[in-house]
């Protein structure tokens, strides 16, 4: 089996070589990338085109096969030279690329619900996919970044924070699915509540339960947990004057600026995922704990003392804590694509 140091290349040097495509679903944007059986990839930045899946399966179909032209056009790539497709989408979905029965996060109309996104995407492009889930594809990037050659003697826990909480366990350099596909859901892992302060209520997650990661370190959990709360407790703070969806995105840029308030909220999100990872280092032991999401993308002195936060709040056992490694994923827009290409070139 041959293994990937993944980097990229002027497509000038690489055209002619056979290639496998990365294609990232998410719920606005559907984008894409090119790796080359020598462990290149050809492109350098965004390739996207509107997802379309509001629209339903046909148009979220089509949207697949529109990033794939753009893409093999923008790199002058053969469709011929093809091997395969990496798909990804926001889980749940199982490992087949089926999505729950219940919706998932982007999938949520009924004409989506059990649909056979995997199938349906082979089907319509006439190329072989294979697929993974979007944060199990940004947590195989992130990993193989890290450790370049030595990735098949490490592992790691990926907490990806988005709308969501997406997330991935990388064992040896494989992605663990587990029996149905469903591992590495990292959100929906119950933690310890003593990270709340007196008089704030526990969280409910959109999934139904209370007190889980996803319920206090994502976007939602800002929006309809933290941020209602610490806004009780700041009566006069200037993000009162805006609806809730405009307020809960613009608090990074106040914790940017050193807002007592946005800091108390992220330390909340940075400790909930130290209790994630202190679960993780009882559960797998890893050699290396990745954060990503918005968060990791603000100013780097916010970008650190968030990462420290979380480290703080990780209680490893000090063999543990000697070898293990904090880490940001890095080329976060292009991460799940790029994962996605490097599963299928691994599959093939």
């Amino acid at each position: 089996m041959l293994r990937y140091c993944p980097r990229f290349v002027s497509t000038q040097t690489s055209s002619q070589a056979k290639v496998v495509l990365g294609v990232d679903v998410g719920g606005t944007a559907t984008n894409a990338t090119v790796l080359d059986e020598h462990g290149n990839f050809l492109v350098d930045g965004m390739v996207e085109v509107p997802s379309r899946v509001t629209d339903g399966p046909d148009a979220a179909l089509g949207a697949v096969a529109d990033v794939i032209a753009v893409v093999l056009e923008r790199t002058g790539v053969s469709r011929d030279a093809v091997l395969a497709v990496g798909l990804d989408t926001p889980g749940p979905a199982n490992a087949t690329g089926v999505i729950s029965s219940l919706g998932a996060t982007n999938f949520s109309d009924k004409e989506w619900w059990g649909y056979d996104f995997r199938g349906g995407v082979e089907r319509h492009i006439g190329l072989p996919v294979i697929y993974n889930n979007d944060g199990n594809a940004a947590a195989l990037y992130a990993h193989r970044q890290l450790f370049g050659e030595h990735q098949y003697q490490r592992s790691s826990a990926s907490a990806i924070v988005g709308t969501g909480l997406g997330g991935g366990v990388i064992e040896m350099g494989e992605v663990v699915k587990g029996s149905a596909g469903m591992a590495g859901e990292l959100g929906h892992i119950r933690i310890p509540m003593d990270l709340l302060v007196e008089g704030q209520p526990v969280p409910q997650c959109n999934c139904g339960l209370y007190g889980d990661v996803e319920s206090i370190a994502s976007l939602t959990g800002i929006k309809k947990s933290l941020l209602p709360f610490w806004l009780t407790q700041y009566p006069d703070h200037p993000l009162h004057a805006m609806p809730i969806d405009q307020a809960a995105k613009a608090v990074r840029g106040y914790g940017v600026d050193g807002d007592e308030m946005a800091l108390k909220i992220f330390d909340q999100q940075a400790h909930a995922l130290g209790e994630l990872f202190t679960i993780a280092s009882n559960f797998t032991d890893p050699h290396a704990y990745f954060v990503g999401g918005g968060v990791i993308e603000a100013a780097p002195h916010f970008r650190d003392w968030f990462l420290d936060r979380v480290r703080a709040h990780t209680q490893l056992r000090a063999e543990s804590a000697a070898v293990a490694q904090f880490a940001l994923v890095t080329d976060l827009d292009m991460a799940g694509a790029r994962g996605a290409a490097l599963a299928a070139m691994h599959s093939i």
